[in-house]
């Protein structure tokens, strides 16, 4: 596989107390949080080009633009959508959109960037 503009990813999640703006903190409603939602964007967006990275590489995610349009309850299942939109060198860029059973609830951009994983990993750590 190799990083086209156009591959594409869906992920199905279900909406669990632990995900939800009261236990995250976000607000104060068992809804699905915006930042569960965001990390939701982001797993598939990573998944979608994992498979094409070389061995060693993984990707980071650096730039979110997201629009939380609607509630999600308890028990309801959201699937994310994203599609490779652009490839500038390391720099990836994404669109993707979320839906539950009654429609879009979520879509936006997201930006992620190809690393050597042991690299970015030693260079974190040396911040110990």
């Amino acid at each position: 596989m190799t990083l086209e503009i156009g591959l594409s990813h869906t992920l199905t999640r279900t909406v669990t107390e632990a995900v939800t703006a009261n236990a995250m903190r976000s607000g104060t409603l068992d809804v699905l949080a915006t930042p569960a939602l965001s990390a939701w964007m982001e797993e598939c967006c990573m998944e979608c080009v994992m498979d094409a990275l070389n061995e060693g590489e993984t990707t980071v995610g650096i730039q979110v633009e997201l629009s939380h349009e609607a509630p999600t309850p308890v028990g309801g299942e959201v699937r994310v959508e994203c599609f490779l939109r652009a490839v500038e060198g390391r720099k990836l860029t994404f669109a993707f959109t979320a839906f539950d059973k009654g429609g879009i609830i979520g879509r936006g951009s997201h930006q992620r960037f190809i690393v050597d994983a042991a690299r970015f990993q030693a260079k974190c750590d040396s911040k110990k």
